[in-house]
């Protein structure tokens, strides 16, 4: 019997990445991997990468049109401006995504064969960008009253399920943390170039955001084992899921952890918006990168626009504690995915790989 076929696209972000090395480690999956830059490719990879602009829909379709059959698809590509967060609001990025996942889920229908497809949304679903939210916000609830690509993006996702007789789950993880570098939403390298700079400037590292909030985090890895079981998971089809790792977290109180896991003394909390410092420190990076033998990366690199999502994550521009954000994920454990990791941990291990990678110093 030949193997089924997982189309993953975004393969370069957070999760489209971790999605590609569970697959490709899983062994019983053809793995094609769909991006605009190559991605850092998981050893001994046997599928196929292909470099592709989702917004050129005659590129999507000629593409496509030259795929083996396709019968699962990932889709974890986003397009965020530069800045990130006022974006959310503005109706081109809005259309753009759409398009973006139009321009690859329609010709693949057409091709006949697709059996499901997972999307990622987040909790901008419930509206936590914009005001406070139910505790816990269930997937249950009516659908938010306010602009967002992902209602574009799932109005034509089900018409298209139902039009053409594939299963399809919706992803609502919380914060997402991984390993990939260059990224839109990732603090994992801001917060490990952060420390390699303070180290280098001999200066403690303290925690530079706003008043404290309870919140929760959702691996990337733990994200990318929910896609393939709700790939084969008929109690997943037709399914919008919260995921998050299973516990809640304050970084106030993950900070020693975070420190201890990047070799830097702990300073008193000093409010710094990484948007505006941590590029200003390029010099001390590149200094840092040359004293450890480190990957050659210039922050910039490094960094994509993740230095703005730290400002929004950290409450860098809040005055009072703003209203936690905490998800129910019952609906998923009684569908029967109940895996878990514990946040702090989470955090050592990623750091981990970074340093193990050459793109972080090592503790000590």
């Amino acid at each position: 019997m030949s193997k089924p076929t997982v189309l993953i696209a975004g393969a370069t972000g957070v999760v489209g990445h971790a999605a590609l090395e569970h697959f490709s480690r899983d062994g019983s999956w053809e793995v094609i991997a769909v991006s605009r830059r190559a991605p850092e490719l998981p050893e001994g990879f046997a599928g196929r990468h292909l470099t592709l602009d989702l917004a050129d829909a005659q590129a999507c379709r000629a593409a496509m049109a030259s795929m083996p059959h396709v019968t699962h698809l990932v889709y974890a590509a986003l397009f965020e401006k530069p800045g990130l967060v006022r974006g959310w609001r503005e109706h081109d990025q809005m259309q753009r995504n759409l398009a973006m996942l139009r321009n690859l889920l329609d010709p693949l229908c057409a091709a006949g064969g697709l059996q499901h497809v997972s999307l990622l949304q987040g909790t901008k679903a419930y509206g936590v960008h914009l005001h406070p939210v139910a505790i816990p916000a269930r997937e249950r609830s009516p659908r938010d009253p306010h602009e967002n690509f992902y209602w574009l993006q799932e109005d034509h996702l089900r018409e298209a399920a139902a039009r053409h007789g594939f299963a399809f789950t919706i992803w609502r993880p919380q914060l997402v943390f991984g390993d990939q570098l260059g990224v839109a939403m990732n603090l994992i390298p801001v917060i490990g170039a952060c420390a390699a700079v303070c180290r280098e400037l001999g200066l403690p590292m303290a925690f530079p955001g706003g008043p404290s909030n309870i919140l929760e985090a959702t691996d990337a890895r733990l994200l990318a084992r929910a896609f393939a079981w709700a790939a084969r998971a008929p109690a997943a089809h037709g399914e919008t899921f919260n995921v998050t790792n299973g516990d809640v977290f304050v970084w106030r109180n993950v900070w020693p952890a975070i420190c201890e896991a990047l070799g830097v003394a702990q300073g008193p909390d000093t409010p710094a918006s990484m948007a505006a410092w941590l590029p200003a420190q390029a010099e001390a990076w590149d200094r840092a990168v040359a004293r450890h033998g480190l990957r050659q990366m210039r922050l910039p690199a490094l960094l994509g626009e993740s230095h703005h999502y730290a400002d929004f994550c950290f409450g860098f521009h809040a005055r009072e504690a703003p209203p936690p954000v905490i998800v129910s994920t019952i609906r998923l454990r009684e569908a029967g995915f109940g895996d878990c990791i514990d946040t702090e941990r989470m955090f050592r291990e990623w750091f981990a790989v970074l340093q193990a990678k050459r793109v972080l110093p090592p503790a000590r």
